[in-house]
């Protein structure tokens, strides 16, 4: 059978594209799609949810201006392309239905289905949780979404789609916003598109993330490419050509295509190499696509013979296949006029797979070999990904881990059995002991790299076969953190030093809080479980050993707890035969100065209270859990149990920021009602508005006490327009 040759030329004539939204009567893109592989009853559905989604976005419009449900549509046909099952598509057309209309989770379910509900909430963003500032935000947002993924990674499929056509329109927004969102989508969302082996939304989402990164070196390697098509094209059409015939009198059948490389790879090898546009000749890339894997050697063959090979430049990702399941034969060859060429030979299975990566899944249903060790490489990582965030319990934490697995530039090694384990470029031994697990990792002492002893930071090379000494006693060392690269080392390693600081910290807090029980002449035996489970519940912590560890951490005062734990033996009756000497001192709050209420936590009759002796200031009363204790040395003796008259004969300043819609007459409103609750304002300050429509106004107010605090704050929620009422504690200490 004769080859078939075609050019992808970049400048030719398209086809005008069919209508993307359906009409009456009328074909649209999407509906080409979907008949290609999915039943009509499947069809049907879709189209249901495409007039759902149409209705909820009903009066919505994108920034370009555009009807909203355009981009739902655009979703899901991206999606279509990778031939994606009919929940998958339904989800792409619903995904932004909750978040951005009344419809909630439960309409979705009744009316498509548990399945498409669930992707639909892997897809939501996080916009009732209050986070600190937008990197923390952007960071919880990608745990969400990987968890969400581990569970079913069609969610992932969806959110690259989405992704991909925000990059496509990105031009309507602001240039801040477009480098934003452009860093964001080149350090997360084309790595794991890349990871997952999604080469074509991989390939245009590093060129769209480039255009606004770089637009006027994206412009200019454009134009020096566009330029260069011309003076090329009779170059490659005589590669093409060339390549064919070899294949044919080798009788290979085989599809030869020439295609040029995307823009940041060209701008990509430019850096790297410090090398101007003129002198890269390898801009054009060859494919080869024959029947059967065993024809991609001999075809290789057979271009050896027709052009010589470069030295060192022959990779076969067929026999050891990258980490997202991509395999193929690359070779770069001397061609004509010694010009340098680059050929991918691959089976039609592999080009697949190529295209589609873990999206194949749905397009074979029959068993495949490869498939199956493509999902289960993928179900590894996003297994791994679940440890290293169960081991991050910091949202950050876990995106620096992240990161470190989206770049890796492979490196192939074998364990002493012969089994291939993949490993970033630059990774360690002890890097490779954590890949083989945890277990082996947190007890290595030594290595052997091809039967050769090696220090545990000894960089791995490809081909290398490694051998990892272990010793039962051997624990993870802090060192290690210097030089480890890969997230699941890094993550275990701190997990392990974390939960040494927790033993050490608890064994501290023990000796401590025994201290201040002993001050107390209390015997800490006599302290029964009883007490230290109320004490456990009014924490809101999980063990005795957790109380323990905050004290000693200095997150808790050892004489606060102490206290406590004396007050539930009273309340017990388990303090007869022990004398107590607490010497309670009793706070009204009109004392004279050698009592005072400390300005950085403002304490008001009702908050639990410790008394501090200051030598220039004399009884300082802060609230329990004021962070400015932990300034002062823990010294037993300075401390002194204090306590709130019943009836105080003053009122009392607390801090409260209220935010509230940048309104006229809002202050007014809010100073009325603090009046009503017989509150007075002693000071008010209105902080600069950044443009916003909320805005935060901090009052110093007086109030009775707590209850009359509650009563007060209940009175401002009543007010329209309140977003949010919170009470502050100063930090001017």
């Amino acid at each position: 059978m004769a080859s078939t040759a075609h050019f992808n030329k970049a400048d030719s004539q398209k086809a005008p594209p069919l209508p993307l939204l359906p009409a009456d009567n009328e074909e649209s893109e999407l509906t080409t799609l979907l008949k290609v592989y999915l039943k009509p009853k499947d069809i049907q559905k879709i189209w249901l949810a495409y007039r759902f989604s149409d209705e909820a976005h009903h009066g919505q419009s994108r920034r370009s201006g555009e009807p909203y449900i355009v981009h739902p549509v655009e979703v899901a046909c991206t999606l279509a392309r990778l031939h994606l099952d009919a929940p998958t598509i339904l989800a792409a057309l619903l995904h932004d239905v909750v978040e951005d209309t009344t419809i909630t989770s439960k309409e979705i379910e009744k009316k498509f289905g548990k399945q498409v509900s669930e992707l639909v909430d892997g897809l939501s963003k996080l916009d009732k949780i209050e986070l600190q500032d937008a990197t923390e935000a952007q960071a919880e947002n990608f745990r969400k979404m990987l968890l969400a993924m581990a569970n079913d990674v069609r969610v992932i499929l969806v959110k690259l789609a989405d992704r991909l056509h925000n990059m496509q329109t990105l031009e309507v927004l602001s240039p801040e916003k477009q480098k934003r969102i452009a860093q964001e989508t080149h350090d997360i969302y084309a790595p794991i598109a890349n990871r997952l082996g999604l080469n074509t939304i991989y390939q245009e989402l590093e060129d769209l993330s480039f255009k606004y990164l770089y637009p006027m070196r994206y412009r200019a390697i454009q134009q020096a490419m566009k330029a260069s098509r011309g003076n090329r094209r009779e170059v490659v059409a005589k590669i093409t050509v060339a390549i064919q015939q070899k294949l044919i009198e080798m009788k290979i059948s085989a599809e030869v295509t020439g295609r040029e490389k995307n823009t940041y790879s060209v701008y990509k090898k430019m850096s790297e190499k410090g090398m101007s546009f003129s002198q890269i000749n390898d801009i054009y890339a060859f494919r080869v696509i024959v029947k059967e894997e065993c024809d991609t050697y001999l075809a290789l063959g057979a271009l050896h013979a027709l052009y010589k090979p470069l030295p060192g430049k022959i990779k076969d990702y067929i026999a050891i296949p990258k980490a997202n399941g991509y395999q193929s034969l690359h070779s770069s060859l001397f061609g004509p006029f010694g010009t340098p060429i680059e050929v991918q030979i691959r089976s039609e299975k592999m080009h697949e797979l190529a295209e589609a990566g873990v999206a194949a899944h749905w397009l074979y249903k029959t068993k495949d070999a490869n498939l199956t060790e493509l999902q289960q490489q993928t179900h590894q990582w996003l297994k791994r990904l679940l440890e290293i965030q169960s081991d991050s319990p910091d949202s950050l934490e876990f995106l620096e881990h992240l990161k470190v697995d989206l770049f890796p530039d492979e490196v192939y090694v074998f364990t002493p059995k012969g089994k291939i384990l993949t490993l970033p470029k630059g990774s360690t031994a002890v890097d490779f002991a954590y890949a083989v697990h945890s277990d082996v990792g947190n007890c290595c002492v030594a290595a052997k790299y091809n039967q050769e002893l090696v220090p545990l930071r000894a960089e791995v090379n490809h081909g290398d076969r490694i051998e990892i000494i272990t010793a039962p006693l051997a624990k993870p060392n802090p060192a290690w953190l210097n030089f480890v690269i890969t997230g699941k080392a890094r993550s275990h390693i701190r997990q392990y030093l974390k939960s040494i600081k927790s033993e050490e910290s608890s064994r501290l807090g023990a000796g401590m809080l025994n201290q201040a029980l002993k001050a107390l002449h209390i015997n800490p035996s006599s302290i029964k479980e009883s007490h230290w489970k109320k004490l456990i519940s009014d924490y809101g912590l999980k063990n005795k050993e957790d109380i323990l560890a905050e004290i000693g951490l200095g997150k808790r005062m050892n004489v606060m707890v102490a206290n406590q734990l004396v007050g539930f033996m009273e309340g017990s009756g388990h303090l007869k035969g022990q004398q107590k000497q607490l010497n309670v001192i009793t706070i009204k709050g009109s004392e004279s100065m050698a009592i005072q209420l400390a300005s950085c936590c403002h304490p008001i009759p009702g908050d639990p209270i410790l008394g501090f002796i200051n030598k220039d200031r004399g009884l300082v009363v802060h609230t329990h859990d004021c962070s400015a204790i932990r300034k002062f040395k823990l010294d037993p003796e300075k401390w002194l149990d204090v306590e709130w008259d019943p009836n105080p004969d003053r009122l009392f300043k607390v801090n409260l920021q209220i935010m509230v819609l940048n309104e006229r007459g809002m202050l007014a409103k809010i100073s009325s009602v603090i009046a009503e609750s017989d509150s007075n304002i002693d000071n008010v300050n209105v902080e600069e508005s950044d443009g916003g429509h909320f805005v935060n106004v901090n009052f110093i107010v007086q109030v009775h006490n707590r209850i009359h605090l509650a009563e007060l704050i209940r009175n401002l929620r009543k007010i329209n327009n309140i977003s949010r009422i919170n009470r502050v504690k100063m930090k001017n200490f």
